[in-house]
């Protein structure tokens, strides 16, 4: 399951407030952006490796199993 809060926090510390902040970092299509702040998709592998360049998010820390309640 894809945390989406984990990738949102990371981004506002690095000064990107908006989804068109994080496509510019990231070079990726607003749309792209949009959907990762929201959690509609989770992110591809070449898009984990940039999240991780950039933000400083492991692939693990993105990216964890959904835990039943």
């Amino acid at each position: 399951m894809y945390d989406r809060t984990e990738f949102v926090t990371a981004a506002q510390q690095k000064g990107d407030r908006t989804p068109p902040d994080t496509a510019r970092r990231l070079k990726v299509a607003p749309n792209t952006a949009w959907r990762l702040w929201h959690g509609r998709t989770a992110p591809s592998a070449g898009l984990i490796a940039a999240v991780q360049e950039h933000y400083g998010i492991t692939p693990a820390q993105l990216l964890r199993r959904k835990v039943a309640a």
